[in-house]
């Protein structure tokens, strides 16, 4: 792996380490042709089973290959499609359904954004309103999804809509795919602090989906939901890559005289990094022995994601002026401007995926049997 890696992957990823901000969707053609010669390795699909065309990779296996990948400052190019829409068809699809859905995927022809949150559903996902009225072989939906990352750059959905809103919230959702050229379907992009345009929102007015692309039983999509969170993996490649950064930044920035205060804050990144490398590692051979991370993955997440807060401020505190400047090309820059930037993308870590309040409630319920309230 690690010579395919040094001697096939794109320049683009290697020396400059930073893959396109567009990687996630359709625009790219540089990551569309790593996705196939990916795919030839086999090594597109690393936790499908056989039968689907996956490499069937135990979990352990899996773990290196992100492993070995983020290492190599190259993105695995599976995306959401492999990561969480294939398992979850492989596991609750219909025969029909995984005939249909999965080649695609395989191929790279469709790419998935996630429709789950909306203005009133963020953290409380249940609370989707999101409304799904069954007319015969269809759904005709109406209601709102935000923050869609990459939703303009994708060509299909996965969504959870309401198919009972007088059951209990948690039991009358359903789990739907679609392409997002659906009729009625429209989506507006929302400009980010750093200036970025991947998050959306989707409106659907009268939309209408076949009743063969719900996914699961019907009112019975939150357990399917809960399967596509659970491919979420051990966050190797996050911890890696923060890990990287930290050293990357070493590299470049100014010689630290002994007293400098940033000298000891930058050491204790460090040992945090290996800390957050040590979380997933855990998390790993959980998984391994056929357990399933609960709080463990939480406290990775909440402490990965402030570790990579505190760094990003530390590191233009540490370039002085110099880390203030941003933009490409910008005289004087530090790091060609790219640090401002880091520090803006890093504040959202805490609210996406869950924000730190929910991780450290998860923490303190399930992992200190703390009472709820």
């Amino acid at each position: 792996m690690r010579t395919f890696l040094r001697t096939e992957a794109p320049t683009e990823y290697t020396v400059d380490h930073t893959p396109p901000k567009d990687a996630m969707g359709l625009g790219d053609a540089t990551y569309q042709a790593w996705r196939h010669r990916v795919a030839g390795k086999g090594w597109l699909a690393a936790h499908w089973p056989t039968e689907y065309a996956g490499a069937g990779m135990t979990t352990m296996e899996q773990f290196i290959l992100k492993e070995e990948f983020a290492l190599h400052y190259t993105p695995h190019p599976g995306g959401r499609a492999i990561e969480m829409v294939g398992p979850t068809v492989i596991m609750h699809g219909t025969d029909a359904q995984k005939r249909e859905l999965l080649p695609p995927i395989l191929r790279g022809e469709h790419i998935y954004c996630q429709g789950f949150s909306e203005p009133e559903a963020g953290s409380d996902l249940a609370a989707v309103n999101l409304r799904a009225v069954r007319e015969g072989d269809e759904y005709v939906l109406n209601g709102q999804k935000i923050w869609t990352s990459n939703a303009t750059t994708c060509n299909w959905m996965f969504f959870l809509a309401r198919t009972d809103p007088d059951a209990p919230k948690h039991r009358g959702i359903s789990y739907f795919v679609m392409p997002m050229d659906s009729e009625g379907l429209s989506v507006r992009t929302i400009t980010d602090m750093a200036g970025g345009d991947e998050l959306c929102e989707a409106f659907f007015d009268n939309v209408r989906v076949p009743a063969s692309y719900r996914i699961g039983e019907e009112d019975r999509g939150w357990y399917v939901a809960m399967t596509t969170l659970d491919f979420e993996r051990s966050g190797i490649a996050g911890a890696v890559g923060l890990q990287q950064d930290i050293l990357d930044f070493l590299r470049v920035a100014r010689p630290l005289p002994p007293a400098d205060p940033c000298r000891e804050a930058l050491a204790e990144l460090y040992i945090g990094s290996e800390v957050a490398r040590q979380m997933s590692f855990n998390i790993a051979s959980q998984q391994e022995r056929g357990l399933v991370p609960n709080y463990e993955a939480s406290m990775a997440k909440l402490f990965s994601s402030e570790l990579g807060q505190r760094f990003a401020r530390v590191a233009v505190s540490t370039a002085g002026m110099r880390g203030m400047l941003q933009g490409e090309g910008t005289p004087h820059a530090f790091r060609e401007g790219r640090l401002p930037n880091q520090l803006i993308r890093s504040l959202p870590r805490t609210i996406a995926g869950g924000s730190s309040e929910v991780q450290r409630g998860i923490i303190a319920t399930r992992g200190l049997g703390l009472p709820r309230g």
